[in-house]
C-alpha cells in the first residue's frame, strides 16, 4: 500500500523523488519523507505527516540535493501516523531504509537488537530492518553481502529500499510479496512500487521477482534470486502514456476514470471476439483443452472484485452450467476447504498484489485445483505470474482509490470467461452465444449513453447532500451490483450504506426505513420487475425516499417521494455492467457535495499488499 520511490543519478534528484510520491499518492497514506546523500558527503531526511505537499514544503523550507536518494509515502501498520514514524528510517547517520510490508517477526527481533545495544526511535516493524542491516554491515563490509544476510532473518512481506553514505555507489532493493520495479536511464537508474512513479524520467522497466535483491548502480543493475544465484530479469518498455496521471479535463481522477469506461472497455473485447464467438485462445495456449474439463469454479477476490466475482456466478450457472462459490479472499485462506473435483481456481484483483488475494492463490495451489486463473489489469503482476492461466483486463492505471473502470472490465472479462467455458464444455447454446457476443460489441457505446445520464445523476445527488444512512437495493445479479453501489457511496462520501437483496426487505432491513434513509434501486426490464416494484411500494409505504435506476421501458415514473432515472435499454445478462456506471455517478457526485477527498478518501488505500 505504501510507495517506495529511488534514484542514483550524476544529477540532483531530489525532486524526481518528489514527483515520483506525487504519482503514487493514489495508494493512500498518511505520511511522506525521503533522504538523500548530499553534497556535503552525509545522509539528510525530510519527513512530514500529510500529504507530499507538506513534505514539499519542508523542502522549500530546507533544500536538500543530492545524486543518491530514497523516498517514501507510508500507510500505518505500526505506530500512528507521525514524523517519528515516517520513512525513511535510519541507523545512525549513514544507514537508511524504506519498506513496505509488514515483517512479522519484528518484535523478536527488536528484542535482539535492543539487547545488541540498538536504541529505537519509532514504533515500526521497519526500525529493525535498518539496526538489523547496520548490524550485518559492521560484519561483513559489503553493504550488499549484508542485506542479503538481512533478508535471511526477515519473515513476511518487503519492498525495501537501501542506501548508505559509507557505500554512495548504489541503491539496493530487496523484493518479498511486495511490488518492486527498475527504471534504467542514461547514466542513471531508478527504483519504486509502481512504474507509474518513474514514467516521467524513462520508459524502460525490470521488474523484480519473489525473493529478489537488486544491487542498482549509476551505470549497471545486477540481480540476485531468492536462492543467490545472479539472475537476469526480462528488461520491458512501457507504452502506456504518461497522461494516465493526469485528471485532464476532469476534476477528478474518479471521474475522468468513470468516463473512460467505454474505451477501455472496447480495448478489453478487442481480440477476443471472433465473428459468433469469444476466442478461448484468449485465455492462453492451454485454455480450451483445461475449459473442457471444469467441472466447478472457485473464484476468490477483495473488495470490488469480490462484487465482480458474485455477479459472474450468476453468469457462470446460468451460461455456462457450472456450480460456483465465491468467496472473500481473507476468509477463503483461513478456512478448511474441500475441493471438488475438475474446480477451476479463478482469482480477480486489480493490482495483482493484494496480499489476500495472492495468499489465498498460492493456498489454492497446494489443495489441488485443476487449474488457476487470473483476471488481473497488471500483466507482469504476482498474481498474474503464479498463476495457469490469464486474462488481463485493459483499464490502464487506476488512479482514483475507489475502483470503476477496473470493475466494470472485470465484469466484462468475467463475462468472456463465461462464453468460454460454456462452450468448452459443450454446455452453451451456440445461438446464445452469438447474441452475447454481438451485445457485446455494441456495450462500449451503451456505456456512453448511461454517462450521458450525468447532469441528470449529479441533480439526483442533491437529495444526498444532508443524509447519513443509505440502503440499495438489486435482485438477481443486479445485488451485487447494488452491493458496489453502496461500497463506492461509503468509500468516498463516507454515508453509511448497505445493500440488500429486494426480496430480503420484510426481513428486517424494512425497519431502518423512514424519510431520513434514501433507499437507491437497480431496476432493469427483466423477470423480476414486477416483483420488484412491490418492495418500491414497500419502502414508499413506510414514507422511505426512493431513487430508482430504471430501464426506460420499466414503466416506472416520477412521483411523490420516487425519483426515478431512465438507463437504456440493455439484454438482462450485460445490465450489471450497464447499471453500475450511475451508480458511479451518484457516489461521485455525493462525495463532490459532502467536500470529501473524492481520489484519496480517508484511511483507505489502492494497492492493498498487506493483510
Amino acid at each position: 500500500m505504501c510507495g517506495i520511490v529511488g534514484a542514483i543519478a550524476e544529477r540532483n534528484i531530489t525532486a524526481i523523488l518528489v514527483e515520483g510520491l506525487k504519482r503514487l499518492e493514489y495508494r493512500g497514506y498518511d505520511s511522506a519523507g525521503l533522504a538523500v546523500f548530499s553534497s556535503a558527503g552525509a545522509l539528510e531526511r525530510r519527513r512530514r505527516v500529510g500529504k507530499v505537499s507538506e513534505l514539499e514544503r519542508a523542502l522549500d523550507g530546507e533544500p536538500l540535493a543530492g545524486r543518491l536518494g530514497i523516498a517514501h509515502t507510508r500507510w500505518a501498520t505500526h505506530g500512528a501516523p507521525s514524523e517519528r514514524n515516517a520513512h525513511p528510517h535510519f541507523s545512525g547517520s549513514d544507514l537508511a531504509v524504506v519498506h513496505n510490508g509488514i515483517i512479522e517477526n519484528h518484535e523478536e527481533l527488536r528484542s535482539r537488537l535492543k539487547g545488541l545495544g540498538y536504541v529505537f526511535s519509532s514504533d515500526t516493524d521497519t526500525e529493525v530492518i535498518v539496526h538489523l542491516l547496520d548490524h550485518k554491515l559492521r560484519d561483513v563490509g559489503d553493504l550488499t553481502s549484508a542485506l542479503k544476510a538481512t533478508v535471511a532473518e526477515l519473515h513476511g512481506a518487503y519492498g525495501l529500499a537501501v542506501i548508505s553514505a559509507k557505500q554512495p555507489d548504489r541503491l539496493l532493493a530487496a523484493r518479498s510479496g511486495s511490488p518492486l520495479v527498475i527504471g534504467f536511464g542514461h547514466g542513471e537508474n531508478f527504483l519504486a512500487s509502481d512504474q507509474l512513479a518513474l514514467r516521467q524520467v524513462t520508459d524502460q522497466f525490470m521488474y523484480l521477482e519473489e525473493g529478489d535483491i537488486a544491487e542498482i548502480r549509476r551505470d549497471s543493475v545486477q540481480i540476485w534470486d531468492a536462492s543467490g544465484r545472479p539472475v537476469q530479469r526480462e528488461q520491458v518498455q512501457y507504452h502506456e502514456g504518461a497522461e494516465a496521471a493526469d485528471k485532464g479535463e476532469f476534476r477528478h481522477f474518479m471521474l475522468k476514470e468513470i468516463h473512460e469506461q467505454p474505451s477501455v472497455v472496447q480495448r478489453t473485447l478487442e481480440g477476443r471476439l471472433g465473428q459468433q464467438q469469444v476466442q478461448v485462445e484468449a485465455f492462453g495456449p492451454q485454455a480450451a483443452a483445461l475449459f473442457a474439463q471444469v467441472r466447478n469454479v472457485q473464484i476468490v477476490a477483495c473488495g470490488t472484485s469480490y462484487h465482480a466475482g458474485m455477479v459472474a456466478r450468476y453468469w457462470l450457472e446460468e451460461f455456462a452450467g457450472l456450480p460456483c462459490q465465491v468467496e472473500v479472499a481473507s476468509e477463503f485462506r483461513y478456512r478448511k476447504v474441500v475441493v471438488q473435483p475438475d474446480t477451476l481456481f479463478v482469482s480477480i484483483s486489480q493490482s495483482g498484489e493484494t496480499a489476500d488475494t495472492l495468499a489465498a492463490l498460492r493456498n489454492g495451489k497446494q489443495l489441488g485445483y485443476l487449474a488457476s486463473l487470473a483476471l488481473c489489469n497488471v500483466g507482469i503482476s504476482s498474481l498474474v505470474r503464479e498463476s495457469d492461466l490469464t486474462l488481463l483486463t485493459q483499464a490502464g492505471p487506476e488512479i482514483g482509490v475507489a475502483s470503476t473502470k477496473a470493475f466494470t472490465t472485470q465484469l466484462v472479462g468475467l463475462m468472456l470467461l463465461t462464453l468460454a467455458l460454456g462452450r468448452a464444455r459443450g454446455s452453451l447454446d451456440p445461438a446464445v452465444e452469438a447474441e452475447l457476443v454481438d451485445e457485446l460489441r455494441r456495450l462500449p457505446a451503451r456505456l456512453g449513453e448511461a454517462l450521458a445520464l450525468d447532469k441528470t445523476v449529479e441533480k439526483v445527488a442533491e437529495l444526498f447532500a444532508e443524509k447519513h444512512h443509505t440502503l440499495f437495493l438489486g435482485r438477481g445479479a443486479q445485488y451485487p451490483v447494488a452491493m458496489e453501489g453502496a461500497l463506492k457511496l461509503k468509500e468516498i462520501s463516507y454515508i453509511h450504506a448497505e445493500a440488500y437483496p429486494a426480496g430480503e426487505l420484510k426481513h428486517g432491513p424494512l425497519a431502518l426505513v423512514d424519510n431520513d434513509m434514501p433507499v437507491v434501486t437497480v431496476a432493469p426490464n427483466n423477470e423480476l420487475l414486477e416483483k420488484l416494484k412491490s418492495n418500491l411500494q414497500e419502502v414508499r409505504a413506510r414514507g422511505g425516499e426512493l431513487v430508482v435506476f430504471a430501464d426506460r421501458d420499466a414503466g416506472l415514473e416520477n412521483g411523490d417521494g420516487t425519483h426515478v432515472v431512465h438507463v437504456p435499454h440493455i439484454i438482462d445478462a450485460l445490465a450489471p455492467i450497464l447499471y453500475t456506471v450511475p451508480l458511479q455517478l451518484l457516489s461521485y457526485y455525493v462525495a463532490v457535495l459532502k467536500g470529501t477527498d473524492v481520489d484519496q478518501p480517508r484511511n483507505l488505500a489502492k494497492s492493498v499488499t498487506v493483510e
